[in-house]
């Protein structure tokens, strides 16, 4: 038999409480509470821990993708180190240069990049050195006749260049997919900005820029000299005359055998 009682707060409010049967004791109902909140409370630690788990994989990519973007140490040391030189010569093309040195312990391979490639190419456009190796690289821009009559000092050029870097085993012949097969590893070296310079008026950048171009074309002749000397031709060609001789030279001796026998 159930009781019901009405209680008024200071409120005014009015509150209505079933009462159980008298029978009934209250511990049923704080012991099914108790069971319900530590349920609830497993049910959300469950949660909490698939929230863990769920998101470790996501933070393991953030540190990966914040260790890509800490600076990296330099593979190649450059001279100079974020500028290319060019003589302002409205219409005509001009060279720049620039050294490049492998300052790694191991090889490493290495890659021009341009906005501008119509207009520009780069000699060698990539290539691989070893430890402590260096080369000059020959940078050719077409540069545009000036609007409105602008000044040298005024003529901007948006071109810009970019080298990229490669750690790679050993010696090898360089190929520009490289690049592409392993990118997660190709690190910038440098963005370069092109200075024009005025070719009538001297100045320390001119007379370095003229050195390092002297110093590259002395290199590139002296790359080609072994090349027409003792080519792969050449010696595929002395290799065939020299077998040949040989051959003859025994069949002869074969020959002149066979006659004193038969004599």
């Amino acid at each position: 038999m159930a009781v019901e009682s009405v209680k008024t707060g200071s409120d005014g409010k009015v509150w209505s409480f079933c009462s159980m049967p008298f029978w009934q004791t209250t511990h049923p109902s704080s012991s099914s509470s108790t069971s319900s909140m530590h349920n609830s409370v497993h049910h959300q630690s469950q949660i909490l821990q698939s929230l863990d788990r769920s998101t470790y994989q996501p933070s393991t990519t953030v540190s990966s993708v914040a260790k890509s973007l800490l600076p990296t140490r330099r593979r190649l040391r450059l001279d100079p180190p974020n500028k290319l030189y060019f003589p302002y010569e409205p219409g005509k093309q001009v060279r720049s240069a620039i050294a490049i040195k492998n300052t790694c312990k191991s090889h490493v391979a290495f890659k021009f990049q341009t906005t501008a490639p119509k207009s520009c190419y780069m000699r060698p456009p990539g290539g691989i050195l070893a430890p402590g190796e260096s080369i000059i690289a020959t940078v050719f821009k077409f540069v545009e006749p000036p609007e409105n009559n602008e000044k040298p000092i005024d003529q901007k050029s948006r071109v810009k260049f970019k080298i990229m870097s490669l750690k790679v085993k050993g010696e090898m012949d360089y190929v520009p997919e490289l690049f592409d097969e392993q990118r997660d590893h190709v690190a910038v070296e440098q963005i370069l900005r092109v200075i024009f310079l005025d070719p009538e008026r001297p100045s320390p950048a001119l007379d370095k820029l003229k050195r390092q171009l002297a110093e590259a074309e002395a290199a590139l002749e002296a790359r080609k000299k072994p090349q027409e000397e003792t080519g792969p031709r050449v010696a595929g060609e002395g290799l065939v005359i020299d077998e040949w001789k040989e051959r003859r030279e025994r069949y002869l001796a074969r020959q002149q055998v066979e006659v004193v026998d038969s004599v």
